[in-house]
């Protein structure tokens, strides 16, 4: 595929993956819906990639759906009720299912869907400009993109329901307060910040590790008792304690000396991956 509307950058382990619509404030398409899901296929086949980091060209991270269809935008009675699919749903599942770490550095307006997607990322920081607002309900819509499991899993019912039926836009202040970002930084600081967290994975972890334990705690918060986790630990620390990078990570610790890694994401998982119940209709 050619990128058209994001731009796909490695280097040193560390992917960036740009929205880059500047002069429509990097506002969501089908096109870009399409080029992220790619771009996240390819880099779950890439082994050289390591980490992601998502941000937006210009002085917006992403501006929600573009709405140059006015009135129409949302309208998909062309096609069955049972057939309709929501984009930023599709693309929210793809990154859930991501065997890299994604990190969002909001450089800007996240508003709609530029807000909603960054939810299944592991790690989301904001420049101090920034402003964000799950606007749905002032538009005559509701929050998508698997919103209603992933927001009140990161920030609580409470403020959920608060930014979701109000649709007011707020700053990254209050973001940082009601924890929907880890860190507010001064927007020259945020790419070096973003590059920071991706560098610290990318030179001292095991790959196979980082995509194991990313899906462990994801997976788990629909569990209903502790030991759904405690079994699948079990089995990870069984196979990983007789694989290489567990020798290597104990003997370079031990060296004092930086790691080096053989597992590979893309060809090397454990036999039980994936451990959780097929969902292939999600597809």
């Amino acid at each position: 595929m050619v990128y058209e509307q994001i731009k796909y950058e490695v280097s040193d382990g560390i992917l960036t993956i740009t929205l880059n619509r500047p002069e429509r404030l990097n506002s969501f398409t089908a096109r870009m819906r399409d080029e992220l899901i790619y771009a996240i296929d390819q880099a779950d086949a890439d082994d050289s990639v390591r980490v992601i980091i998502f941000t937006g060209e210009g002085r917006a991270f992403c501006a929600g759906s573009d709405l140059e269809h006015g009135g129409s935008t949302f309208d998909y009675s062309s096609i069955s009720i049972e057939n309709h699919r929501d984009e930023g749903g599709t693309l929210s599942l793809r990154l859930f299912e991501s065997k890299k770490p994604l990190i969002a550095a909001i450089n800007g307006p996240a508003v709609g869907v530029g807000i909603t997607m960054t939810l299944p990322m592991d790690i989301r920081i904001a420049s101090d400009n920034a402003k964000m607002g799950f606007v749905f309900v002032r538009r005559g819509i509701v929050a998508e993109a698997c919103s209603g499991w992933f927001l009140p899993r990161l920030v609580g019912m409470s403020q959920a329901l608060e930014w979701v039926c109000t649709g007011r836009v707020f700053s990254a202040e209050e973001a940082l307060a009601g924890r929907l970002i880890s860190r507010m930084l001064p927007a020259s600081e945020l790419m070096t910040t973003a590059r920071s967290i991706a560098r610290e994975i990318a030179q001292n972890t095991a790959p196979v590790s980082v995509a194991l334990s990313r899906q462990l705690l994801w997976r788990m918060q629909g569990a209903d008792h502790p030991m759904e986790s405690h079994r699948v630990e079990s089995r990870m620390m069984y196979w990983l304690g007789q694989q290489a990078d567990a020798q290597e990570g104990i003997t370079s610790f031990l060296e004092k000396r930086p790691p080096k890694y053989a597992l590979k994401p893309s060809t090397d998982m454990p036999p039980f991956y994936p451990w959780w119940p097929d969902r292939s209709f999600i597809k």
